[in-house]
């Protein structure tokens, strides 16, 4: 990595300080100095237990499935199979494809595990490794943001599911597209991704390990697994610190008041998101503008942006053009601004977070303005 210098005293000593201290300044305004960091600490540590640990153990699991598929040649067939449709779509490998199923059945950090194999990255350009972030991210808790839709008694609900998939699915086209755009200025479009044993790859075969089937199998499971606890540590860092920021920018002021517990916040995005209503609702077709409180909740997390759905249909109601669009918002973007940046750093390429999150940003708008049309044809 090149070493960058900058003097010890410039402007940026300044800005620092004033964006820094006006933040938590306006926290601690509104929730109280001690509330503020009761509330921050107790997110931190509710994010680590609840949520990077499972993530870890979904990354174990992914990262042994991950493995198999890469030791015994699925990956390689896959990538054979599916490259005529991965690559007018995304301009990715086929191989690209086992990443949405990973990211579909678990959550965004699962695609890591892939990344992480050679028989997988040798197919990939240096400038499409990124994007595997937002194609995963896309996808990310697929099978449970739309099987909790299916379950909400609104009318049209397994439709709007299904509906909100295909949003999900243009949104996704539309981030990795924007991504690419930026990688291929910072990288080129020739250079192929370097693996460990790239030189000893010959054209058409993959690298296996030694020994007997069964073996072989129990090794690529083990190690597999090892690099899914690589992984899930890698990720702790992003998620405690960005992810905590976004709770609280995200969740509001409890009825009683502040009490520093968990799940209290300033709801600054809410409120940005209301006062910007009256632009993206038209665009998503909502039948009540405080519905757009579910995709701006999704930024930071699908799970409370869900349990934000559940909330709305059992109190104001909800139609199945709603729904659609919150199945497809919550499945894109599924909290990309908590897990963003430690996936673009476990990917090796945190400097193209910010175009990450730019593109991704684009990506899931796409896929809530596709849903509300779909809606409005399949529905």
């Amino acid at each position: 990595m090149q070493v960058k210098y900058k003097k010890n005293i410039s402007l940026e000593n300044f800005v620092f300080i004033f964006v820094f201290f006006t933040f938590f300044t306006y926290l601690a305004l509104v929730m109280g100095p001690s509330n503020m960091l009761q509330t921050l600490m107790k997110t931190a540590y509710d994010l680590l237990i609840n949520t990077c640990l499972y993530i870890m153990a979904i990354s174990v699991l992914a990262g042994a499935l991950s493995a198999l598929f890469s030791e015994f040649g699925f990956i390689a067939l896959v990538d054979l199979l599916l490259s005529k449709i991965m690559k007018p779509l995304y301009n990715l490998p086929g191989a690209s494809s086992l990443g949405i199923l990973n990211c579909y059945l678990s959550d965004n950090p699962a695609i890591l595990t892939l990344a992480d194999e050679d028989n997988f990255k040798k197919y990939f350009k240096r400038f499409q490794l990124p994007a595997l972030c937002n194609l995963g991210t896309s996808f990310g808790m697929g099978l449970i943001v739309t099987t909790s839709m299916f379950a909400l008694p609104v009318e049209g609900a397994f439709k709007a599911g299904l509906v909100g998939n295909l949003g999900a699915f243009v949104g996704s086209i539309v981030s990795v597209r924007i991504m690419l755009i930026f990688t291929k200025k910072a990288y080129g479009s020739q250079l192929m991704v370097e693996v460990k044993s790239a030189g000893s790859i010959p054209a058409g075969s993959r690298v296996i390990r030694s020994g007997s089937f069964g073996s072989r199998m129990i090794e690529a499971i083990l190690d597999g697994g090892k690099s899914g606890v690589d992984m899930g540590l890698a990720i702790i860092p992003g998620v405690l610190t960005i992810c905590t920021l976004v709770m609280v920018l995200t969740n509001g002021r409890p009825p009683e008041g502040y009490s520093g517990s968990l799940g209290e916040g300033v709801g600054l995005l809410p409120l940005v998101g209301e006062k910007l209503s009256f632009i993206l609702s038209p665009l998503f077709g909502f039948s009540n503008d405080a519905f757009i409180a579910v995709p701006i909740t999704a930024l930071g997390s699908a799970g409370a942006a869900l349990g934000l759905v559940g909330d709305f249909a059992n109190s104001v109601g909800l139609r199945a053009n709603d729904l659609a669009v919150f199945t497809a918002m919550c499945m894109c973007w599924s909290g990309y601004l908590s897990t963003h940046i430690a996936m673009m750093d476990a990917l090796g390429t945190k400097e193209m977070t910010p175009y990450a999150i730019l593109s991704h940003t684009f990506g899931g708008l796409a896929a809530g303005v596709a849903a509300h049309i779909f809606a409005m044809i399949l529905i």
